[in-house]
């Protein structure tokens, strides 16, 4: 499987609006600040068919190291999940290639 990073999806989107590399980077990186943003405010993030970002609560538990066998605590954090729109879940689905 290819990895595409956020530079190379910044030259398709350069490329394809004639912008500068530059513009185009810096406008990913603030829709990006302001999804981040978003979930800090405790908000959920909703892109209609692509689909959803929202923050839950992982319930605190007890793990055990597997070296040594001792019991830890681990305390309860929040996540990130994401929830994959249909649009999105269709094109991957009927996808030919991976």
């Amino acid at each position: 499987m290819q990895t595409t990073t956020k530079r190379d999806l910044c030259e398709k989107i350069a490329r394809r609006t004639d912008n500068t590399h530059i513009i185009v980077k810096e406008i990913i990186q603030m829709f990006l600040d302001e999804i981040i943003g978003e979930l800090t405010d405790g908000k959920r993030i909703e892109l209609r068919d692509f689909g959803v970002f929202e923050i839950r609560k992982r319930a605190a538990r007890k793990a055990r190291n597997p070296r040594t066998g001792e019991v830890a605590h681990v305390p309860e954090k929040s996540v990130v999940v994401f929830k994959v729109g249909k649009l999105m879940k269709e094109k991957v689905c009927n996808s030919t290639s991976v």
